[in-house]
């Protein structure tokens, strides 16, 4: 099978699988600028208490050393932009989360795209290894990586689940699209605890990072311990952060290109119905048992039953 009839058939077959975009990169090691970034972000102890980014740097700078033999770095994102929302006015999850948990749904996606392609010597990864997923889907040109750190795929958003397989075979090659951030700063400004920070005077460059010790969905999912006060107060006023129990969409809220989200048609992203009628009466007075139905399955699972009474708890003692 050559080449270019291979590709295709593996972007007809992803999209088939109702992956959103696929895109194709040649693997070998990021440049120089991402890679000599990556560590400084690290070395200044921006990834916080999540150390599982600071092993393995060297896989995760070139990812001929995750796999032998790979070519190619097959780059496919899946919507997880909902169709129907937990009311405004009770507590709120991060839309990633609504429904099963993603990495076992993208896998078995993969799985299953390999295996239509006649692929079997492949790694398939969603967010399961060191892997620089947004540069990849970047190189591979799915979008480009906005100021808030997400990818950004043109006229869609950046709601999107990225997964990869690592294959062995020589594919066509995507190009990568311009970053279209322009002048907009909109995610920079709604951060409600400046977790993002533009890295230069001029609002023009791209160019920002990224704290995770400030960033909502870091203290509410990967955060061990209680939430220190201050990271519920918007700097330099006195309102207080709402709702938020678990993860944060904030910056993805103020972003103008997810004003173009297409809802998912994935079924299981879709919240349940035990979900959607939750109350902040009901979630103060949430057992163990019942957190464990609510949340079968699903990516919540990362914070725990008490992870998640913490979020609540300290929410509610804020306001």
């Amino acid at each position: 099978m050559n080449s270019r009839y291979l590709t295709e058939k593996i972007k007809a077959e992803a999209k088939s699988l109702g992956f959103f975009a696929c895109g194709i990169a040649k693997a070998e090691a990021v440049d120089n600028i991402t890679a000599d970034n990556y560590r400084r972000w690290i070395a200044e102890g921006h990834h916080a208490s999540m150390h599982y980014l600071a092993d393995n740097i060297d896989k995760r700078l070139d990812p001929r050393l995750l796999m032998d033999g790979v070519k190619s770095i097959i780059c496919v994102a899946l919507s997880y932009a909902p169709s129907v929302k937990i009311p405004s006015d009770q507590y709120q999850i991060a839309y990633y989360a609504y429904g099963k948990d993603y990495h076992d749904v993208m896998k078995q996606k993969l799985h299953t795209l390999a295996a239509a392609c006649g692929i079997t010597t492949y790694r398939a990864f969603c967010d399961t290894a060191p892997v620089l997923e947004r540069y990849w889907a970047e190189r591979a040109g799915l979008g480009w990586i906005g100021r808030n750190h997400q990818l950004i795929i043109p006229h869609a958003g950046s709601m999107f689940f990225l997964g990869e397989l690592f294959v062995q075979e020589e594919l066509e090659y995507d190009t990568p699209v311009r970053n279209r951030c322009g002048r907009c700063h909109a995610c920079l400004d709604a951060c409600p605890t400046s977790s993002i920070i533009s890295n230069q005077s001029s609002i023009t460059s791209n160019q920002s990072s990224f704290i995770s010790s400030r960033c909502l969905s870091y203290l509410t999912i990967e955060h061990r311990g209680p939430i220190p006060h201050s990271s519920f107060l918007i700097p330099n006023s006195s309102f207080l952060i709402p709702n938020s129990i678990y993860g944060c969409d904030i910056c993805q809220l103020a972003c103008p290109w997810n004003r173009f989200a297409v809802p998912t048609t994935e079924p299981s992203f879709r919240p349940s119905e035990a979900l959607l009628t939750m109350t902040k009466e009901k979630w103060h007075n949430l057992t163990e048992e019942q957190y464990r139905i609510l949340f079968k399955g699903s990516a919540v699972k990362r914070a725990k039953y008490a992870g998640l009474m913490r979020n609540i708890g300290a929410i509610a003692h804020n306001s």
